[in-house]
C-alpha cells in the first residue's frame, strides 16, 4: 500500500485533525504494518526519536519537523492547512461556500482523480464515524469539501454534475455530525447547501434524501406535521428504491407521531418491500450503505414502537438485532429499545 493510500484510514485522518502527532505514527505505522525502525526511513527521525514522540516524551513543535513529517508521510493535499475543530461560532457553512454552489462554465479539464480520491476516502469516514466519532472527523471532512468545491467552478457538464453530488455528501454529512452535537442551525444550514448543489447536480436520490434528513430533525424538534409534510416531498419525483425506503419510514414515523397508527403501519411495510428490492450495497446509493434488509427490518420495529404496539416491536428487534453486525453503536441504541420495548409490554 502507497504512502497515499494508507491515508484513507479514518483512524489516521482523525489522528491528524487533532494534531496527535504520538496517535499519527501509531496509526501510520499500524496501516502500514511496518516497525519504528522501518518506519525511521520513511520520515528521517531516528527511531530513539520516534519512540519517544509515540510515548508521549517527546513534543512535535518545531515547524521543519513538522514539514519533515507532512511530507515524509505523504499526507494529502486536503489535509494540510486543516480548518481547527469547531467552536462556538464555526458550526455552519462559511459564505465563501456558499458562492461555489452554481455550475461551474469554464471548459478546462479538471483533476477528477482528486474528485475519485476523496469519494472514496469519504466513503471509508462514513463507516468509521460509528466508532470515531464525528467531531474528530469534522476538521477532515470541512477540508475534503473545500478540495472538492474549489473544483467547481473549472468544470461544467457531466464532470460538474458528479462533483456536485460529492459536494453535497460531505456537506449532508457535516449537517448530520452538527445535528448530532446540538447546533440546529448550522445543521440546517448545511441542508440548504446539500438541497442546492443536489438540485443543480440533478440528483434525485440526494434530494430526497435531503427531505428525509429534514423530516428526521422536524420530527426529533417536536412538529411532526412538517416532518410529514417533508417525508411526503422526499418520495416525489423518482428517487431510486433505497431512497424511497429512507424517506416511506420516515413518513411512516411522523404519521405515527400524529396519531395515525394504521397509515404508519402500511408506510412501515411499503418501506421494508422497498428496501429488499435492493439488498446487494452495491445497488444503493452510497450514503445508504446501511439500509439493507436488515437494517429495513429494525427501522420497522421502530415504527411499531412509536405506534405502541408493544408486542410488534419487541418481536421486530429481537429477530433482526442478531443479523446487525459492525455497528457497535446502532447495535447498543437497538438493544436499547428492544429492552425498553419488552419492559413495557410486561407491564400490559
Amino acid at each position: 500500500m502507497s504512502g497515499r493510500e494508507l491515508w484513507t484510514q479514518p483512524r489516521l485522518r482523525a489522528a491528524w485533525a487533532r494534531q496527535d502527532w504520538a496517535q499519527i505514527l501509531r496509526e501510520y505505522r499500524r496501516a502500514a504494518g511496518i516497525s519504528q525502525r522501518e518506519l525511521e526511513a520513511v520520515i528521517g527521525l531516528p527511531q530513539p526519536h520516534i519512540s519517544a514522540i509515540e510515548s508521549g516524551r517527546r513534543r512535535v513543535t518545531s515547524a521543519d519537523v513538522i514539514a519533515r513529517l507532512t511530507e515524509g508521510l505523504s499526507v494529502p493535499p486536503e489535509l494540510r492547512g486543516l480548518p481547527s475543530a469547531p467552536g462556538p461560532d464555526d458550526w455552519g457553512p462559511p459564505a465563501e461556500l456558499r458562492e461555489r454552489i452554481a455550475h461551474g462554465h469554464a471548459t478546462g479539464r479538471t483533476d477528477l482523480r482528486t474528485a475519485d480520491w476523496i469519494g472514496r476516502v469519504l466513503a471509508q469516514q462514513r463507516r468509521a464515524e460509528d466508532e470515531i466519532g464525528g467531531r474528530d472527523l469534522w476538521p477532515v471532512v470541512r477540508s475534503q469539501l473545500d478540495s472538492v468545491t474549489r473544483l467547481i467552478p473549472g468544470t461544467s457538464g457531466k464532470a460538474a454534475d458528479r462533483l456536485m453530488l460529492l459536494a453535497a455528501e460531505h456537506a449532508h454529512w457535516l449537517s448530520w455530525v452538527a445535528h448530532s452535537q446540538g447546533r440546529t442551525g448550522a445543521a440546517l444550514a448545511w441542508l440548504d447547501l446539500t438541497l442546492g448543489w443536489a438540485m443543480d447536480g440533478s440528483h434525485q436520490d440526494m434530494t430526497s434524501w435531503v427531505h428525509r434528513v429534514r423530516s428526521y430533525y422536524a420530527l426529533q424538534h417536536g412538529d411532526p406535521r412538517r416532518a410529514e409534510r417533508t417525508a411526503q416531498a422526499g418520495r416525489t419525483g423518482q428517487p431510486s428504491p433505497a431512497a424511497a425506503a429512507a424517506a416511506t419510514h420516515q413518513e411512516a414515523m411522523a404519521a405515527a407521531a400524529l396519531g395515525d397508527r394504521d397509515r404508519a403501519r402500511r408506510l412501515s411495510d411499503e418501506a421494508v418491500r422497498l428496501a429488499s428490492r435492493v439488498p446487494d450495497e452495491t445497488d444503493r446509493p452510497g450514503w445508504l450503505y446501511w439500509l439493507d434488509p436488515t437494517r429495513a427490518r429494525l427501522e420497522a420495529a421502530s415504527t411499531a414502537a412509536a405506534c405502541q404496539d408493544w408486542a410488534a416491536a419487541a418481536a421486530g428487534f429481537r429477530e433482526a438485532l442478531p443479523e446487525l453486525t459492525g455497528y457497535p453503536r446502532d447495535h447498543a441504541h437497538y438493544r436499547a429499545r428492544l429492552e425498553d420495548a419488552e419492559r413495557r409490554l410486561s407491564r400490559t
